[in-house]
């Protein structure tokens, strides 16, 4: 067994990317709530209505969860059900992991993203925008679908790498603990 060592510069990076990204989109959610309250001052206090404005929490609010979604997942943030694997080994943690990120991660991403492709080629191919006169941008949202999917492969690949890692001693495990909460 050779002694844990410093994460691969691959790792490093591919986590980094992440957190940039979610550190980036998490800015947004006090920009959406400072848009939706200017919405409901501006139609309760002025009688002013802005679908643009109504529209971009909706597109912040997509934005927020389907480009935090990898940042999530590598912050263990996802719900799990831990009725097994919080009394697992770190060794036996990482084997949950890795077969998960395998068998479903990957395989739902894949499909996901392969199933979805033609749904945002047609968006883009004839500019969709919004039905309501809103923000034109609707084939915009819809690209969010795939950057999404890229977004999850990239950190399940770090997992991957992390999880591997981790099997063969040369990573330790800083798996959060997860508490039973009475």
């Amino acid at each position: 067994m050779t002694s844990p060592t410093r994460e691969p510069a691959l790792l490093r990076g591919l986590d980094a990317f992440t957190d940039r990204i979610g550190t980036s989109i998490a800015w947004l959610v006090i920009i959406m709530m400072l848009v939706q309250f200017a919405i409901v001052v501006m139609r309760y206090a002025f009688s002013i209505h802005s679908t643009v404005m109504q529209e971009s929490v909706m597109y912040m609010h997509a934005a927020v969860f389907m480009l935090g979604a990898a940042w999530t997942l590598h912050r263990d943030g996802h719900v799990r059900v831990d009725i097994f694997y919080r009394r697992l080994s770190a060794r036996g943690r990482a084997w949950v992991d890795l077969c998960g990120t395998l068998f479903l991660l990957i395989p739902v991403v894949l499909f996901i993203a392969i199933g979805s492709f033609a749904y945002v080629r047609s968006s883009w191919a004839i500019m969709e925008r919004s039905p309501d006169g809103g923000i034109p941008g609707v084939y915009l949202l819809k690209t969010l679908i795939l950057v999404m999917m890229a977004l999850l492969l990239i950190q399940g690949i770090a997992q991957l790498i992390r999880q591997v890692l981790i099997i063969r001693h040369r990573l330790p495990n800083d798996t959060p603990q997860h508490e039973e909460l009475l």
